[in-house]
């Protein structure tokens, strides 16, 4: 049975990714996860507020603007709370690619043009197999057009592609007005992959401090409604590798997300919830019922669910 599938022109041995997240900044966990079958990792992200940091801007990055994006910015980590500086994050990226055999796929989070695109060549230099833009950003800003919103993603694109040479995913999230134009000209762009979709986080309000009170909620899996839908509109649609994350939690949701169009299935939630062994009970699932049902591959399910390959 081969289970075997291709995410940015890499020939993976499966759909199953970790995506980024805390899990990957520790190279016993990440050895862990191919041990247990992941395909490729995605490291956790690199703030753009790191970079700043380093080039002591970091004040003014983080106030500049801050009436457009506040809560974009104040759900990225303090300075003190970053777990790894930039220079120790391309070391990450060394020992990573020396630890496993896997495709290493390294992570950059930031909103807007600025020192960290022309980082990513340097992410490149440490041995990343490719790069996953990850951009947070929640305009706010009532003056500010939609297609200047979109325009940014591609901007950032643009600058990004113009230093590297191996593949980048954009990993997006779901508020466009028309998403599927958006990943039409993103792939045009030269994006290798879209990855759908980005889960901001949401503010609650404590009423007793009076204060904001920011609390991650991990997913569950009746949100995977919204990458499954989209995928499967999106397939043989566009030409990009498409990933799949947000509450995939069991083989049954990889499945699903197969059968829409998706190349890979970005698993985050679960592994924190269930561990990183979870992972081979993912795999042996599937096995178990692609056998039953008598598949012999993923690439002889892959978008047979789509709108492009279901009637209704």
């Amino acid at each position: 049975m081969d289970l075997s599938t291709t995410y940015l022109g890499m020939k993976l041995k499966s759909p199953l990714v970790p995506s980024a997240s805390p899990l990957s900044e520790s190279l016993d966990n990440i050895r862990k996860m191919e041990d247990a079958g992941a395909a490729a990792v995605v490291l956790h992200s690199l703030f753009a507020e790191q970079l700043a940091a380093e080039s002591e801007d970091l004040d003014a990055s983080l106030s500049h603007g801050s009436e457009s994006f506040p809560e974009s910015l104040s759900y990225l980590p303090e300075p003190a709370e970053f777990h790894v500086g930039p220079e120790g994050y391309l070391e990450h990226i060394r020992r990573a690619k020396e630890a496993v055999g896997i495709p290493v796929i390294a992570s950059l989070n930031g909103s807007t043009l600025g020192s960290w695109t022309a980082y990513a060549r340097e992410m490149e230099q440490a041995g990343a197999d490719a790069l996953e833009l990850n951009i947070y950003r929640i305009p706010v800003d009532p003056a500010l057009p939609a297609k200047d919103v979109e325009q940014s993603y591609l901007d950032i694109l643009e600058a990004v592609k113009k230093t590297v040479t191996i593949p980048v995913a954009v990993k997006l999230p779901p508020y466009f007005s028309n998403l599927a134009n958006m990943a039409s000209r993103l792939a045009a762009g030269g994006a290798a992959g879209l990855v759908l979709f980005n889960r901001f986080y949401q503010p609650d309000l404590d009423i007793e401090t009076l204060d904001v009170a920011p609390r991650v909620v991990l997913s569950q899996p009746h949100e995977q409604r919204l990458p499954l839908r989209w995928i499967a509109l999106l397939y043989g649609r566009v030409k990009t590798s498409l990933a799949a994350t947000t509450g995939i939690h069991f083989a049954e949701d990889v499945l699903k997300m197969v059968m829409a169009g998706a190349d890979v299935t970005m698993l985050c939630s679960i592994l924190l919830m269930r561990g990183i062994d979870h992972l081979s009970t993912l795999e042996a699932d599937m096995r178990r019922w692609m056998e039953d049902h008598e598949y012999e591959s993923v690439e002889q399910m892959k978008g047979s669910l789509s709108q492009k390959g279901c009637g209704n």
